[in-house]
């Protein structure tokens, strides 16, 4: 953050009282980033300093001071969403009011994306409804339940479901921890991965949570049972688990994995599907990429179908390091006797 609420108020005001919009830099846990207009906009960091550049009286300054605080704690938040994977737990202590118009990126829906510090590079994803407070999981790793829940009861919601877009072979899922944690919690998962879960999910259901809900694709290809869940918030975002990366794609090799049918699944649930914004189960060094890009620029599924099939054959990767205590795991929903 900057070092005081004050000083960023002060620094606001000589950019707007100048004529211009300049954006502050903010610090946070010894990290930098420029807060964007949008950011700016969505914190009311601006419409705050606006009075404050225009009020000239004692009780205005204070007026505006105690706005400033509060814009301090939401860029903090802010600053802790983006910043997820450098840190390990919850960056914030205290129970906020999660409502659409705060801390959360997209408009009309909370929404994180939370990174794996404990090795696997994958990404959970917190949907919830402000109003409703209700908010699902979207692939938790196991040893990251702790993280994921505090950010749940951070931001004052109620978890209804856990779900996952595969039966991962790199980590274990964090569904059965979350259940023994929160019993009120059911768990998901495609019918045809033969996992066991609470609810098997047939392609075209939906799952609601409060007055949201998410669309649930049949991805095929990584592994027999992928999913693709799609919500229609934000533009539409595609979460393709390991079906479509940024700029790649899952394996096929093994877990009845095929190239033909993750090239098909790929294209005609994905690709021609109305989504503007993907987001992966796995880091390859970006956060989220969006249909349009992979259809343009992914070296793989951009190639003819024998093009793809040959590239997935020779891609010569080594044998997973978790598979064989994550797979049987995971058909268990993650629950470990």
């Amino acid at each position: 953050m900057c070092q005081s609420a004050a000083s960023c108020a002060s620094l606001k005001l000589r950019k707007f009282t100048a004529g211009k919009l300049t954006a502050p830099v903010i610090q946070y846990k010894g990290i930098s980033f420029q807060a964007s207009q949008r950011f700016l906009r969505a914190t009311s960091y601006q419409s705050s300093l606006g009075s404050f550049a225009h009020e000239g009286s004692l009780k205005s300054m204070q007026v505006a001071n105690s706005r400033s605080k509060a814009i301090s704690m939401r860029a903090q938040s802010r600053a802790g969403a983006h910043l997820s994977s450098f840190q390990s737990e919850s960056p914030t202590s205290k129970k906020l009011e999660a409502s659409s118009g705060d801390m959360n990126g997209t408009r009309g829906i909370i929404f994180r994306q939370l990174f794996d510090t404990s090795g696997s590079c994958t990404y959970t994803y917190l949907l919830g409804d402000p109003g409703a407070k209700e908010a699902i999981l979207i692939d938790p790793v196991l040893e990251m339940v702790e993280r994921d829940l505090a950010v749940v009861d951070d931001l004052g919601l109620e978890l209804k479901y856990v779900l996952n877009t595969h039966c991962h072979a790199d980590h274990i899922t964090g569904s059965g921890a979350i259940k023994n944690l929160r019993p009120t919690v059911k768990s998901m998962i495609a019918e045809a991965s033969g996992a066991r879960a609470d609810i098997h999910l047939q392609p075209g259901e939906t799952v609601h949570f409060g007055d949201r809900h998410i669309e649930a694709r049949a991805t095929p290809g990584h592994t027999d049972g992928c999913m693709t869940f799609v919500s229609r918030d934000n533009g539409g975002m595609a979460f393709t688990g390991d079906a479509l990366l940024i700029r790649g794609c899952g394996r096929t090799d093994f877990q009845q994995g095929s190239a033909e049918t993750l090239f098909d699944s790929v294209h005609s649930q994905i690709f021609s599907r109305a989504s503007r914004f993907a987001y992966p189960a796995m880091i390859t060094g970006r956060h989220h990429s969006t249909v349009l890009e992979e259809k343009t620029f992914n070296p793989r599924l951009t190639k003819s179908k024998e093009e793809f099939r040959s590239i997935m054959q020779n891609l010569g990767l080594p044998y997973p390091e978790k598979i064989d205590a994550a797979v049987p795991a995971n058909m268990a929903c993650g629950i470990q006797d």
